[in-house]
């Protein structure tokens, strides 16, 4: 009886293996249609639009790119990578529980904050609304609450440092556990450092030094890349491993 327990157990650990390497290659579609949006739009912060009007506008010519600016399309892969981070959980599970655990809680309360924090939706319902009011009072407290979205939260702000920096310190962290747990390769490892340390740095410095932005698109590149080879190295290795439970 109890080794059937121990086989239904292990079953559903490789469904939750195999769960979070399809999880990823989503994730990694969406990291990949983010970086095509920004070399599409220039990826130029301060040529966004800085008023709630203009973004109203933007909002109204363009929906999708108006979302985007808002980082709506980050958003979703941060949900998308839940499972993820649990299934790298899971997989540390008999070997470097304690600090898996505390990767898989950061990601989660950093998702959390970026997701409750995030302004994309509420600013297309209030350009809705700007567009279609004819009152003149209406349109200036409807700018006014715009105003007060863009200031809650726009990308590169201080608003979404935390939103931002947490998934990054939550990928850091997994990383590091890795180095120790044996269940992924030391280069599968170091590829994660180096990629979340560049990314983080990348965070900081557009938040804190938006003068040297040039600085900062230096290290986010290949942080990027480096990020993302990461995660195609523990998909690889999450599949391994769902086949290997069911052998």
């Amino acid at each position: 009886m109890s080794e059937t327990k121990n086989i239904s157990n292990e079953a559903q650990w490789n469904s939750v293996y195999i769960l979070g390497g399809i999880a990823t290659i989503i994730g990694l579609i969406g990291i990949l249609l983010d970086v095509i949006f920004g070399i599409v739009t220039g990826g130029n912060l301060s040529a966004l639009p800085q008023t709630a009007i203009d973004r109203f506008a933007l909002f109204q010519e363009n929906p999708l790119l108006g979302l985007y600016t808002l980082d709506l399309l980050n958003i979703i892969n941060q949900i998308i990578l839940i499972p993820a981070y649990f299934a790298l959980y899971a997989a540390h599970r008999k070997t470097n529980i304690v600090y898996a655990l505390l990767a898989l809680i950061v990601f989660l309360v950093g998702t959390t904050i970026f997701v409750t924090t995030n302004t994309a939706l509420p600013m297309l319902e209030l350009s809705q609304k700007y567009t279609t009011t004819t009152t003149e009072s209406q349109k200036t407290l409807l700018a006014a609450a715009g105003e007060a979205m863009l200031a809650r939260g726009t990308h590169g702000s201080l608003a979404v440092f935390i939103g931002f920096v947490l998934p990054n310190i939550a990928g850091l962290i997994m990383s590091l556990t890795m180095l120790t747990g044996k269940v992924f390769s030391k280069i599968t490892s170091y590829l994660g450092i180096v990629g979340s340390a560049l990314i983080l740095l990348y965070i900081v410095l557009v938040t804190f030094a938006p003068d040297i932005k040039d600085m900062a698109t230096a290290f986010a590149m290949p942080g990027g890349l480096l990020v993302m080879a990461w995660m195609v190295m523990f998909t690889i290795r999450l599949f391994q491993l769902g086949s290997l439970k069911n052998n």
